[in-house]
């Protein structure tokens, strides 16, 4: 597709450069790369090279590569130079005069380079075999601390003051106009709230008043309820912000939920 619509033929012009295709055999970094692959290949003794064999496709390998990128076979022309003086060295004839222990071996520093750079080689493979997660890179991890118990909003004392004052309304709307002096006692308001709650659970803030009675004895029951959240032995709790406030008796397991009321408010209060 060529600018949308269908190319069914070859344009007479078009032009495909030699280098856009290229297929690449086999792949090696350098010429000792080469020459070990060369051995390998053909089962050869490292330690006995036959130098006119390797020489021969060692420079037919070259003579390949020159043909296509002369630039990257620098390298390799070195080596194929060193390769035809060993082999030169190894067609010459000795000196009679010469022991074979004076020159050595001419193949004696290659067998010993190839020999290093196979061992690098092997190494280097195991150590790309080793796996990457504790060798380039560690995984993250972070602690969670996770809480299953369920976490109760703090009764403040000013929706603590709300609820009061929502009882006190229903007070004064069931209220007489008596007269009267009666002498209360907050003790006996405590002993009746703990005997409210003494059968255990919850019980609804508003439902330990009653609506029908005078102003000072509300007044006093909830003076006595204040006295038994600051001894510790009542808790009030909220299961949510704006929810109808709980009491019911504390126990030694529970948090016990207290609400600070200064000395001079529950003064006023009384």
């Amino acid at each position: 597709m060529v600018r949308g619509e269908p190319l069914l033929s070859l344009p007479n012009d078009l032009y495909i450069p030699p280098e856009a295709l290229e297929i690449f055999l086999e792949s090696f970094e350098g010429p000792l790369d080469l020459l070990l692959y060369l051995i390998r290949k053909n089962s050869l003794d490292i330690l006995d090279i036959p130098m006119a064999e390797l020489t021969r496709q060692y420079v037919r390998y070259i003579d390949a590569m020159r043909a296509s990128r002369l630039e990257l076979a620098a390298e390799y022309l070195v080596m194929a130079a060193v390769l035809i003086e060993i082999k030169s060295r190894m067609l010459l004839p000795k000196p009679p005069n010469v022991r074979d222990d004076d020159e050595g071996d001419p193949r004696a520093e290659l067998m010993r380079r190839l020999l290093e750079y196979e061992r690098i080689k092997l190494a280097a493979r195991a150590l790309d075999g080793i796996p990457r997660i504790g060798r380039d890179f560690q995984p993250a991890a972070a602690a969670v601390v996770e809480d299953l118990a369920p976490r109760l909003p703090t009764v403040l004392p000013s929706e603590l003051r709300d609820a009061w004052y929502a009882v006190l309304a229903r007070a004064r709307m069931n209220r007489h106009h008596r007269i009267s002096r009666e002498e209360l006692s907050v003790r006996e308001h405590m002993t009746r709230i703990l005997r409210r709650l003494a059968a255990g659970g919850f019980v609804e803030f508003i439902d330990l008043f009653d609506a029908s009675a005078p102003v000072p004895i509300v007044v006093v029951h909830f003076v006595a309820l204040l006295e038994l959240v600051k001894e510790g032995l009542v808790q009030i709790m909220q299961e949510d912000n704006f929810a109808p406030i709980y009491a019911r008796l504390a126990t030694s397991d529970d948090a016990i939920t207290r609400v600070p009321v200064p000395a001079a408010q529950a003064g006023d209060v009384a």
